[in-house]
């Protein structure tokens, strides 16, 4: 009888187990939104939480808190299964790069206390997200929401953040928004950007995403383009499944998300993978190069020197043999004088492409020829510093066949002199650089040296650079 009992008891649990087990083993998801129905006056759109950012900071504020029973219906752009993400969500409120001017298509980061997100709101996720007591501020430079009062934006937590994004069955297709580098604006941050004809830096093809020793918390790697020549920074945290992987060698496309970096000094774009990352054309754009390197000693004798003393504030630089060509825009080398945090080394040479309202700066100052023939060890030296450069850069070019006129400077082969040291982004905005000692006596002929600015009126790409100190010299 015992036995007969024992056998109705353990019959009894394998039954209930087996009815306990769901066939479909996918998550649960109590807010999947088949059901749930928006009604059309609390549903508010992407351009109008940005717009009450932006009254909240017209009035002095530095985030918005909204009160209202108000909804917004976005997409998922992120993904946290490599780990490039960390509790967060990117939403855009578009599934294409459709952006007309009644609905632009915009983005907005979500901060969660909760990882795996992307186990629930898997990359093309379509959520509502309940928006009545949540903030509206900025976090390391983008638009985000989460909770609190003041002006750092908390994380929504894991008690209550299923029922704030309600996450749908839909999973849609997410077309990204195919742009070339200097066409990308603030408007574009959180969203899905795709890039065509890049390449990571020559200078950085010998690294890991983000497996160096000198790599806390992201990796950052120069990816710039073979059209325009622009860069950006690819982002990857060290605690991506990624991270110790080479960079890719060849050039071709890539898309991510379009961000800030986390003190909000420059633009990044952040993969979800590194699968997003097409880099399958072995024909790289690398720029000829000078390899004399450096000097181990600078010359004593000068043949060429300017410290811009003499020229007028705010008036193109003239005279001393320059050449301040404008290729585009209506911005080119002035002289300028500032005694303020970055002040200038008494008078310097400045390009500043902020508010010139082009959508191109290009500027070149070129020295006049100088022979290379005649004199032995030469050597080049200047000093260089910016604010706020973003993605505008600066280039130190030479030139051993430009005969002189403007109009044949962008028909001419102009090579990088890499081994210059030119102030950086990532650098402190209120330094002076010195460029090294750059050899130049492995040349013969007749040289002319260049400093290019590229830059746009755009947000992005307005940055300053500020030229100083330039001398060219031999040794007797």
């Amino acid at each position: 009888m015992m036995n007969y009992i024992n056998r109705l008891l353990i019959l009894s649990i394998v039954i209930l187990f087996f009815s306990c087990v769901d066939e479909d083993y996918s998550i649960p998801s109590p807010n999947d939104a088949e059901n749930i129905v928006i009604p059309t006056n609390q549903l508010t759109t992407f351009k109008a939480v940005y717009e009450r950012y932006d009254q909240a900071v017209n009035n002095g504020n530095l985030i918005a808190v909204i009160e209202e029973d108000l909804y917004i219906e976005g997409y998922v752009i992120s993904s946290d299964q490599a780990g490039n993400f960390f509790k967060e969500l990117i939403i855009q409120n578009k599934i294409d790069a459709d952006n007309s001017d009644n609905d632009p298509r915009l983005g907005l980061k979500l901060e969660i206390n909760v990882g795996s997100l992307s186990d629930t709101y898997e990359f093309g996720r379509k959520v509502y997200v309940k928006l009545k007591g949540l903030t509206i501020g900025e976090s390391n430079g983008v638009l985000t929401i989460g909770r609190g009062e003041d002006a750092t934006i908390e994380q929504i937590q894991d008690f209550e953040y299923r029922n704030i994004v309600l996450r749908t069955s839909e999973i849609a297709t997410i077309t990204p928004k195919i742009s070339s580098l200097i066409h990308l604006t603030e408007a574009d941050e959180n969203t899905l950007i795709q890039l065509e004809n890049m390449q990571v830096n020559r200078f950085d093809l010998a690294l890991t995403y983000a497996g160096e020793s000198t790599d806390a918390f992201d990796g950052l790697r120069i990816l710039e383009s073979c059209e325009s020549g622009a860069s950006i920074l690819l982002q990857t945290s060290t605690f991506s499944d990624f991270k110790s992987l080479p960079v890719p060698q060849n050039k071709g496309s890539l898309k991510g998300v379009f961000s800030r970096d986390y003190r909000d000094n420059f633009y990044v774009l952040i993969v979800n993978s590194s699968s997003d990352i097409t880099f399958n054309s072995d024909e790289r754009c690398d720029p000829m190069e000078l390899g004399c390197g450096l000097a181990q000693v600078s010359g004593v004798m000068n043949l060429f020197y300017e410290d811009f003393e003499s020229q007028k504030n705010n008036k193109l630089i003239t005279g001393n043999g320059w050449t301040n060509y404008i290729e585009t825009g209506n911005e080119g080398w002035e002289a300028y004088s500032s005694t303020s945090t970055n002040a200038s080394l008494g008078r310097s040479a400045r390009f500043k492409s902020a508010s010139s309202g082009d959508d191109s700066n290009i500027g070149w100052l070129i020295t006049p020829a100088i022979n290379m023939d005649t004199q032995e060890g030469e050597t080049l030296r200047f000093k260089t510093s910016n604010s706020l450069a973003d993605s505008s850069y600066l280039e130190v070019l030479y030139s051993l066949d430009w005969d002189g006129t403007e109009e044949t400077i962008s028909s001419s082969n102009w090579g990088v002199l890499s081994a210059a040291y030119i102030v950086k982004d990532t650098d402190s905005f209120v330094s002076w650089f010195n460029s090294g000692n750059i050899d130049l006596s492995c040349v013969s002929g007749t040289m002319h040296i260049a400093f290019k600015y590229t830059g746009s009126g755009q947000e992005i790409f307005d940055g300053v650079y500020e030229l100083d100190d330039v001398s060219i010299d031999y040794l007797p």
